[in-house]
């Protein structure tokens, strides 16, 4: 017992979680390496999980941020981020101003509108106070701010033994400058301006006595600039910064991308949040069409995740599978380097930025601690073919593949079994290397942690998957013996991974082979991965599938990490009993590509009803594997990211699955198989889809137990469309 409570201290890089959320529904905001994080009214405080604040490049630039009627907090009226992610607006009104026991404003006099966007380096508010009191009046308004300048993994629980120097305040008539001096030698700088100038400035707000007519309004500007030299550049108007923000979301948006909408509204609703989180997550990135994993902890580059992030959308917009390819073979590891875990071939885990990465004091500066980074990369590299034809990029690209290839044969099969197995070369680096990184995330049928080198049932997937797509590529590029060689070698894999990792006992494929080869005998959603692979038998993949959807694993929202009764299912864990929803897509893809298409749609029927209870219509990362309740909306997870990249990507991906939807760029071939939809929905409309020279208008119409598919418009060359019914 002593062995299991000690296995079960949080690990070094644990996001810590001392006090409860204040309010569950933040409003975020994102351009490039710069995001914030508020409460519902606007402001930022120190308070609840702390994760709130402005940050740039991997730092907390504004750690506190308050605005004050009166002396006192305004009343909230209603506050949101704008359908396309681009525009934070709250309405907010005064409490009771009083002197002594007399009122002198009245609560509901003052209006304040205040809204915030971002743009390049930085965040710009904008407030319009607005009296309706019925003869002139004198507001006080004050806005108070501070600048911690703490690391995010700070912010995220790390203790550092010592940090840099706050340097003394600048102070002007029209703005504060707050500043850092790091033990990278790097200062920071935190500039605050406004428009006008306020009435008094001091080092930690600004104070405005607004005088106003009734109905008169008054706007102030604030311009919040995250830098590492002193502002020079001249101000830019609120409504020119709202304007650019919008115009690059927009045409991002747009850019190698097909429009999606149904019949049903609240489905609509989840649709264009996601599409938009996505784009957000994109736009005004240095990586060009590289996704960021997630706000707040994950807002860099993470490798698994672009990818999986890439291949959810694929099919409805293959640009962001070209980024995360282009980038990621950028970055691919040249030599071996432990305290990076990186080895020759491997593609990078995550990208940090910051204090303590400069330091070395995380190992996440360019980190490869990721043992399913490089197979997934070459999956996608054959997917984003298919969905292209785009020979020259692949062609480019085929050093990079082959040196994954490399790695895979000579560093990921440690052992020379045949499997792909990971153990940290590094004690700063992730104990556990695969999506669910916890260090407690693997584990046998009594709860004890599996020892390294550990071969997750998953990557063994990934790698069958990753050979197949390489011997394809290479026959392309007539590299036939390669090819043959690469074939075989998956042939091989896919019966030795049947032999080990099948088991009667538990119905479905062991989560892992620990050190010693002993399987870990735990039902998990692992092996719904194994059926999006294809590594499955035909028989074992049916019976994962309707295993995911029995109730030990199907909460009525989602399907679980961990099933009930596991040793250490807990539903409020984040990696042992909780949901997550791009496990769920890629297990229901593999679910339909073993002909269950309609326990597919079953899942996608539990997120869609989900994605009417959370905030924006907004999937989080994870959510809580409690089972559902009725009339009850889900039990959320306090420190999940909102938004997550491939959270968002999800909706997407159960389309491909749950309309048999696949296209053969290559062959000029779309094919629509056996589609399904939510009995909620009865008309769905694919618009703008592009296949080559090609652009196509898809229709879907439920009809009692079917769903029929027509093709609306066609434009452009020839393209073959078959539609076929199992």
């Amino acid at each position: 017992m002593e062995s299991l409570l000690a296995e079960s201290k949080p690990a070094r890089f644990y996001i810590s979680t001392q006090a409860a959320p204040v309010d569950e529904r933040s409003r975020v905001l994102k351009y490039g390496k710069m995001f914030s994080v508020f409460d519902r009214f606007g402001d930022i405080t120190p308070v609840g999980l702390g994760e709130e604040g402005i940050f740039f490049e991997g730092t907390r630039f504004l750690s506190e941020w308050a605005l004050f009627i009166g002396q006192k907090r305004p009343l909230l009226l209603s506050s949101t981020v704008r359908r396309d992610n681009v525009l934070f607006t709250a309405d907010l009104t005064n409490v009771d101003i009083t002197l002594g026991d007399n009122i002198l404003v009245p609560r509901g006099t003052i209006l304040v509108t205040r809204a915030k966007t971002l743009w390049k380096e930085r965040c710009y508010e904008q407030l319009v106070v607005s009296s309706y009191a019925l003869s002139p009046v004198v507001i006080p308004i004050a806005l108070e701010f501070d600048s911690d300048f703490a690391d995010l993994f700070e912010v995220r629980g790390t203790k550092r033994p010592r940090k840099g120097e706050h340097l003394e305040p600048a102070l002007a008539p029209d703005h504060v400058v707050l500043s850092y001096r790091g033990l990278d030698n790097i200062n920071r700088f935190m500039t605050i301006e406004s428009t006008p100038p306020p009435g008094r400035v001091s080092a930690n707000g600004f104070q405005f006595d607004l005088w106003l007519r009734p109905r008169e309004k008054i706007t102030i500007e604030l311009e919040l600039s995250c830098s590492f030299k002193p502002e020079t550049n001249g101000r830019v108007a609120f409504a020119s910064a709202i304007s650019s923000t919008a115009q690059e979301m927009h045409s991002a948006g747009d850019h190698g991308s097909c429009f999606v909408h149904s019949s049903s509204d609240p489905f609509n609703n989840w649709l264009r949040r996601s599409a938009a989180d996505v784009q957000m997550m994109i736009v005004g990135n240095p990586e060009k069409d590289y996704p960021y994993a997630g706000v707040p902890w994950f807002s860099t580059v993470f490798g698994r995740d672009g990818i999986i992030t890439a291949l959810e959308c694929l099919w409805k917009n293959p640009q962001i599978a070209r980024g995360v390819l282009e980038y990621l073979a950028a970055t691919q590891a040249t030599e071996v380097i432990p305290e990076y875990d990186a080895e020759p071939g491997k593609i990078l885990h995550e990208a940090r930025h910051g204090e303590m990465a400069t330091l070395k004091e995380i190992p996440f500066g360019r980190y490869y601690g990721s043992i399913d980074s490089t197979p997934l990369f070459i999956m996608l590299a054959y997917a984003y073919y298919q969905r292209t034809a785009d020979l020259d990029l692949i062609r480019s690209l085929w050093p990079n593949i082959e040196a994954a290839l490399g790695w895979i044969d000579k560093f990921g099969d440690r052992d020379g079994d045949g499997f792909v197995e990971y153990a940290r070369r590094t004690p700063k680096g992730l104990v556990q290397q695969g999506w669910k990184d916890s260090s407690d995330s693997v584990f046998h049928a009594d709860g004890s942690i599996a020892e390294p080198p550990i071969a997750l049932c998953e990557v063994q997937g990934y790698v069958y998957d990753a050979k197949c797509s390489a011997a394809r590529l290479a026959r392309l590029l007539g590299r036939q013996e390669q090819a043959t060689q690469l074939e075989q070698q998956a042939r091989t894999l896919q019966r030795r991974f049947e032999e080990c990792f099948w088991s009667d006992e538990i119905g479905m494929y062991a989560l892992a082979l620990d050190g010693r080869k002993q399987p870990c005998l735990v039902r998990t959603s692992n092996p719904g991965h194994c059926l999006f692979t294809g590594i499955a038998s035909p028989d074992h993949g049916i019976a994962v599938a309707r295993k995911l959807l029995t109730p030990e694993f199907f909460s009525g929202w989602g399907i679980r990490t961990v099933a009930l009764e596991q040793a250490r299912y807990n539903p409020v864990s984040y990696h042992n009993g909780s949901v997550w929803p791009h496990d769920n897509a890629m297990c229901a893809l593999g679910m339909a590509r073993y002909g269950e298409r309609d326990l597919a749609c079953r899942v996608l029927t539990g997120l869609f009803d989900l994605s009417g209870y959370v905030d924006l219509h907004r999937l989080p990362e994870l959510f809580c594997g409690l089972d559902r309740r009725p009339g009850e909306g889900p039990t959320l997870y306090p420190s999940a990211c909102s938004p997550q990249a491939w959270a968002a990507g999800t909706v997407f991906m159960f389309l491909e699955a749950c309309l048999g939807l696949s296209i053969d760029a290559p062959s000029n071939r779309i094919s629509v198989s056996d589609p399904r939809l939510p009995e909620s929905i009865s008309h769905f409309w694919v618009r703008r889809l592009q296949v080559g020279s090609t652009t196509v208008d898809l229709h879907f119409e439920r009809t009692e137990d079917r769903v029929r598919a027509e093709i609306l418009e066609k434009r452009g060359g020839e393209v073959d469309i078959q539609f076929s019914t199992d």
